[in-house]
């Protein structure tokens, strides 16, 4: 039997075994292609509630669909089940506040134990208000709400730590920008995991509003956050003030702000 004959026989016997591959042919087998990103929109709430919430609801499920992402939309505590958030990357808060009267202390767990595994958070506008019935949200969040202004016009400054973050990237060090400004109860700034990613200056608006100024709302100074990303306890956050209402997002730069903070609390960025 010639040699050749041999190898032939052997590599013919090795397959039928199906002998498993080396190291270096794993490396370029083809995997398969992801699904596409998934997003719980979440927009029940516990205390007031924003008018524009069913619009702008829908506009971002638009949005986000037009860009490659499904979302499901919900005010439901039932669907805050784990074996229901376990579907979706991100959650998205929609205005979502005192959510301690929104969601049991079960779903309330679920998503936190989803969110400590890996899970994105993001926040529009009013998720960080009355959240001290939990203290879990309170925490990742950083602060809870004391005041806002009016819908004004305001200098926005962009961190220089984050000139290149894909939330704010191309508005180079500061830019004008309308939407209601929220007061918070501190700073952020310095807490672990935590990178501002635009400040608003005080100086170019009133920051509190008439409602609010003989009711103990207070501005918050020079230091004065706006938008910011944290990776803490397991998962990924990302908060902005923007979401008031469709006018505030529907912009080159409320689209862009939004959806690239999406992407980022589900590891795409």
């Amino acid at each position: 039997m010639s040699r050749v004959f041999l190898i032939v026989l052997v590599l013919t016997a090795c397959v039928s075994c199906q002998i498993p591959l080396s190291r270096s042919e794993l490396v370029t087998e083809k995997a398969e292609p992801a699904g596409p990103l998934r997003v719980l929109l979440f927009s029940g709430t516990g205390w007031y509630r924003h008018p524009e919430i069913p619009k702008i609801n829908g506009w971002i499920a638009q949005f986000l669909r037009n860009s490659g992402v499904e979302v499901d939309i919900s005010e439901s505590g039932k669907d805050m089940k784990a074996e229901y958030l376990e579907n979706y990357q991100v959650i998205l808060f929609n205005n979502a506040n005192a959510l301690d009267k929104v969601l049991d202390e079960k779903e309330r767990k679920a998503v936190e134990e989803w969110y400590t595994a890996g899970g994105g958070i993001v926040g529009l506008h009013a998720l960080l208000v009355k959240q001290e019935g939990w203290p879990w949200m309170l925490d990742l969040g950083g602060c809870d709400f004391n005041s806002d202004s009016e819908f004004l016009r305001a200098r926005v400054l962009v961190d220089p730590k984050a000139l290149d973050h894909p939330t704010v990237r191309g508005q180079g060090s500061e830019f004008w920008y309308t939407a209601d400004w929220t007061n918070h109860t501190k700073s952020v700034t310095g807490l672990e995991g935590v990178q501002v990613l635009l400040r608003v200056d005080e100086s170019t608006y009133d920051p509190v509003r008439d409602y609010f100024k003989p009711r103990g709302g207070e501005p918050m100074g020079a230091d004065h956050p706006v938008a910011w990303t944290r990776v803490y306890g397991g998962g990924r956050f990302f908060y902005t003030e923007l979401g008031h209402n469709q006018a505030s997002l529907d912009t080159k730069f409320g689209r862009q702000h939004l959806l690239e903070g999406i992407l980022w609390a589900a590891g795409s960025r």
